[in-house]
């Protein structure tokens, strides 16, 4: 369900287990991107996840099993920018992963693009990630072997697909990164080398971005450039689903959801990071009483 609420109200909406949506519409025209096509629009919901779960089981213990993520649903629209937020040990990144298709889900069903994706073989769920996802982390996954402009480059090589010269040299240069084109990820910041891994995304321009954790590891002000960057792809037309334990970092997100024990508990318009931060403390209290 689309949060009802206006940005600046800060109580969430609680959510029935198997029923959870956010959903926005574009905030503006998109801004011009880097050369790689055009913005991509999606009838569908871009991404549209029912009735997902993912158990682990326990080694060394006959049957114990943990519920990492409990029958979520949820729908994104296309250039959404959504936030997902819990305690630690809640489940959100299980979650990402397991929409991104980097986990498989034990049961439910993940559609990305109007794809079922948990329906495809492995080599045609690789394929689809590399044609149509982009990937931001806390580690930035750079190839230490390869400069910053060949790591920006990387994923046309791997599917085949060379990247334009003029989309790669562009990517960089909106990062302020042209003098650094030719440097070992060593050599980089820990902040120039995460606008790399954004100038990778910008380059490619995938329809989808999954960001687990991406200022985690940054000052606060090259965090603050890496959700700026988030913000603007949004605005291209790509849908970006963050995973963050930083309020004020959730708050940058046009949607918030929030996770407990597995399960997504409630939803509430960004903008607010007190309020994120509450609703964060009332859900884990919530997921202890469970």
């Amino acid at each position: 369900m689309a949060a009802s609420a206006s940005r600046t109200d800060p109580e969430p909406t609680q959510l029935a287990p198997a029923a959870q949506t956010a959903a926005r519409g574009p905030a503006a025209a998109p801004l011009t991107g880097p050369p790689g096509g055009p913005t991509i629009r999606h009838e569908a919901p871009a991404i549209d996840v029912a009735a997902l779960r993912r158990v682990f089981t326990l080694p060394g213990r006959r049957r114990a099993a943990v519920t990492a993520v409990d029958d979520v649903a949820l729908h994104l629209q296309a250039g959404s920018f959504t936030a997902l937020v819990g305690a630690s040990g809640c489940g959100k990144s299980t979650l990402l992963q397991c929409i991104a298709g980097l986990d498989r889900p034990t049961s439910g069903t993940v559609r990305l693009l109007g794809t079922h994706t948990t329906a495809l073989r492995p080599r045609d769920a690789a394929r689809f990630r590399a044609d149509h996802v982009g990937f931001i982390f806390q580690d930035d996954n750079l190839v230490s072997a390869l400069s910053a402009r060949d790591n920006v480059a990387l994923p046309g090589r791997l599917r085949r697909r060379p990247l334009p010269r003029t989309a790669v040299d562009a990517a960089l240069e909106r990062l302020g990164l042209t003098g650094q084109a030719r440097h070992l990820p060593h050599e980089l910041s820990g902040g120039e080398r995460q606008r790399v891994a954004i100038a990778r995304v910008l380059a490619s321009r995938p329809a989808l971005v999954f960001a687990d954790e991406p200022t985690a590891a940054l000052d606060v002000a090259a965090g603050a450039e890496v959700l700026d960057w988030l913000v603007e792809l949004s605005a291209m037309g790509t849908t970006v689903l963050m995973v963050t334990h930083d309020a004020s970092a959730a708050a940058r997100a046009d949607e918030v959801l929030v996770m407990g024990a597995g399960r997504l508990m409630s939803e509430m318009p960004g903008g607010d990071a007190d309020a994120v931060a509450r609703a964060v403390l009332l859900t884990r209290g919530a997921g202890e009483a469970r």
